[in-house]
């Protein structure tokens, strides 16, 4: 059998139904929940300020939306495929389908990238955010329980101090498992909580923020560029959207769910769109209030926010923001590790993983093998691992899954003209060739070394293909089967 035969869109369809099917109970709100869930995270708290302050000042929010336009072309790729092919599984469903078993191999373990790796750092992050709001109010945790073996912490008396372990970092990661373990349902309520706190204090400061802007922090909306490509003007909007987009990472989770949608065909597009154009909307207001009460190159810091907190009446509000940062973390880590349980799930069922990622619970319904394996791997990486931003690496990882699912578009207007398409991509070629375009330019402006480490990262999964994967494949066993 051929690396790039295709699996038939009949058998994708039949293997998502029966007594191994996942439990259909998401609505079109909870899904746009979904996506909003795993949007806003550190990307709005903490790279507006960095890509105001080094790139495109006040014009920060023409980058959001240079993004937001990138992401909206994937989006519309996504949402045709999601009603085509309602099943668990996202991009790698939607490449086996049109590019062949390879390619789908290749995005699945691109996806670990991208949910795996980025739900642990994002778990490290929670931890130091609980531990500055506990410290607001005058509790210390111990530093050595709160830091990887590899970290050293210089305490006030002019000790170093290396850590042991980061268990908040664990206990969160567990705390998420359980949940997803537990059901879907109840996940999906657990994230809409967590959502509907943390876009309450995106909008209280969105408010209450407006009336300290002071208009002069506008001038010159795009400063002048110093010469050097991306350092401010135009050249710098377009860095800044490069920046920026790793705060739109997340909404291509929602079409993970799809098996679990109740009408996928109506509600998938929905999901994936909406959630899009609701954070797009928040991401330009605030960032619009942020250089507005702030000038722009004050906002060079780690907790941007802060800063521009400090230039209003409320204090407290600093409280507010640290409380929803750490919500919305909360919900970054829910959908991501969410997302890589489903795509190992599909991957699983095609027998390019072993079997008990795709063991379904009688009795919950839910991959519980798979979410107890991804807390040993996810949590162990968050306790372990030395503080460090991978925030490239698993952006590079993303837009490579943009850009496979905008071919597939392409690919399957050609080769399965006539399957039904309850949403289907408007101004086709036009739209997904944008897609290409767009994201493939966004990875060369991630630089050589995160090329280098996606590389390395893909070798090692062809690794695994080709020792493993290929020869257990359900697709490949079968088809040499028929030809006997």
């Amino acid at each position: 059998m051929s690396l790039f035969a295709t699996k038939p869109l009949s058998r994708i369809m039949a293997e998502s139904e029966g007594e191994h099917s996942l439990k259909r109970t998401l609505g079109p709100m909870q899904l746009v929940a979904l996506g909003i869930g795993a949007i806003i995270g550190a990307g709005l708290f903490s790279l507006t300020g960095i890509a105001a302050a080094h790139h495109a000042g006040p014009a920060v929010t023409i980058s959001f939306v240079i993004a937001a336009i990138g992401c909206a072309f994937a989006g519309l790729c996504y949402s045709e495929f999601a009603t085509m092919i309602p099943i668990a599984g996202s991009a790698y469903t939607y490449s086996y389908a049109t590019m062949g078993e390879l390619l789908a191999w290749i995005i699945g373990w691109d996806l670990v990238l991208e949910y795996a790796v980025g739900a642990a750092t994002v778990a490290v992050s929670w931890s130091g955010y609980v531990n500055s709001l506990l410290l607001d109010f005058g509790l210390h945790l111990p530093v050595q329980w709160i830091n990887s073996p590899f970290s050293k912490v210089t305490l006030e008396n002019g000790e170093v101090v290396h850590g042991i372990m980061n268990v908040p970092a664990i206990l969160v990661v567990g705390a998420i498992t359980a949940i997803l373990i537990i059901g879907i349902q109840e996940s999906a309520r657990v994230n809409a909580v967590v959502v509907v706190l943390k876009v309450m204090v995106v909008v209280l400061f969105i408010i209450m923020g407006w009336a300290y802007i002071n208009p002069s922090n506008y001038t010159p909306y795009v400063p002048e560029n110093t010469g050097l490509f991306g350092h401010f003007g135009w050249s710098g909007v377009l860095r800044g959207a490069g920046v920026v987009f790793f705060a739109f990472i997340g909404f291509d989770a929602v079409s993970t769910a799809a098996q679990e949608a109740k009408r996928p065909q109506r509600d998938m597009p929905i999901g994936i769109i909406g959630s899009l154009i609701v954070c797009t909307i928040l991401y330009v207001l605030f960032a619009h209030v942020m250089t507005g009460i702030a000038p722009f190159m004050e906002l060079d810091s780690a907790a941007p926010v802060a800063v521009a907190v400090d230039k209003t009446p409320y204090a407290w509000l600093k409280t507010a923001v640290k409380l929803a940062i750490i919500a919305g973390y909360t919900s970054v880590i829910l959908v991501m590790l969410l997302g890589q349980s489903r795509v190992f799930y599909s991957m699983s069922r095609d027998g390019l993983l072993p079997k008990l990622f795709s063991d379904v619970h009688p009795k919950l319904r839910t991959p519980w093998r798979s979410n107890i394996l991804l807390f040993v791997l996810v949590g162990a990486f968050a306790a372990f691992a030395p503080i460090q931003v991978v925030g490239e690496m698993t952006s590079i990882g993303t837009l490579f899954a943009f850009v496979l699912v905008s071919i597939g578009i392409l690919v399957m207007r050609k080769t399965n003209p006539d399957h039904p398409r309850p949403f289907k991509t408007p101004w086709v070629p036009l739209v997904p060739i944008l897609g290409i375009l767009f994201n493939v330019a966004l990875m060369f402006g991630l630089g050589k070394d995160n090329w280098m480490r996606l590389g390395v990262w893909m070798a090692l999964g062809l690794l695994i293909y080709f020792m493993y994967s290929r020869h257990h494949s359900k697709l490949r066993i079968d088809t040499a089967a028929a030809n006997k």
